[in-house]
């Protein structure tokens, strides 16, 4: 059986099929493709991006994100942790908020000064 998707890998947005049974990827413009196709399947992964509260700043909320992908079945727990982080300005750009989360060695990481 196929299962068809778009790759979000990069801007191209390729229409690829991956075959359930043995993920054979098809119609894939880019090595990453077929390694996405294939992880999509076995182990989705995602960044995740959200705001946490800031003290003292103009602003208040302060965006953070995870350094890279975790797995897809991890995004609500995390975005519970979230809720409870409060941050005290100022903050730099890659400032760890929450490191190695739920053990899977990738930190959430502040991505704006302020």
């Amino acid at each position: 059986m196929e299962k068809e998707m778009i790759c979000i890998v990069c801007p191209v947005g390729c229409h690829i099929s991956v075959n359930t049974e043995n993920y054979e990827v098809k119609g894939n413009a880019c090595p990453r493709g077929a390694v996405y196709g294939k992880e999509e399947l076995t182990a989705p992964k995602r960044v995740v991006t959200s705001t946490v509260k800031i003290k003292n700043a103009l602003d208040h909320r302060c965006p953070v994100k995870t350094e890279t992908a975790i797995p897809k079945e991890l995004n609500f727990k995390l975005m519970e942790e979230l809720k409870k982080v409060e941050l005290t300005a100022p903050v730099k750009r890659g400032d760890i908020v929450l490191e190695n989360i739920f053990n899977t060695g990738v930190n959430v990481v502040v991505t704006k000064d302020m």
